[in-house]
């Protein structure tokens, strides 16, 4: 088990962020073991993840511009039937405790329903590559990809 999953480990439910499947999807050379790692922790039920619909938008978003509906729709099921991962619906109490979080930590609209969804079925760790949003660490524990990222040479 490698450091981030020994970080993981103390949660029962992670919320975890777009870039993690963009990273998985396109087998990000930096980030790809990282992403593999938390997803089989998923896969295998050590921990419960959940992510928004806004992850079904921007994953799928670049697929449907470039007419390729069948991506788009394997993007989906992907999400959708992956076990120990939840697909959540932006409901209202996710979209009133997103703007409370940006009215207190000013974040981007995406990532504050992202986060608040997350919070929302008991989330208590967002994994992200995103620096911006660890100004969140007060609500729950922000987990940023490149932390994690090997030296080149090891």
């Amino acid at each position: 088990m490698g450091q981030l999953s020994g970080q993981l480990g103390a949660h029962a439910v992670i919320g975890l962020d777009t870039s993690l499947f963009i990273y998985h999807l396109e087998a990000h050379p930096r980030y790809l073991s990282l992403t593999q790692e938390v997803l089989a922790g998923v896969e295998a039920g050590r921990w419960t993840a959940i992510t928004s619909t806004i992850t079904l938008m921007e994953l799928t978003a670049r697929s449907w511009q470039l007419n390729r509906p069948a991506v788009a729709r394997a993007y989906e099921a992907l999400l959708a039937n992956f076990p120990h991962l939840v697909l959540a619906d932006a409901t209202r109490q996710a979209a009133r405790r997103a703007a409370q979080l940006r009215a207190r930590y000013r974040i981007r609209p995406a990532d504050a329903l992202q986060v608040a969804t997350a919070l929302v079925h008991g989330a208590t760790a967002f994994v992200t590559n995103d620096r911006f949003l660890t100004r969140l660490d007060q609500v729950l524990e922000l987990i940023v990809l490149q932390d994690y990222v090997q030296p080149e040479g090891r």
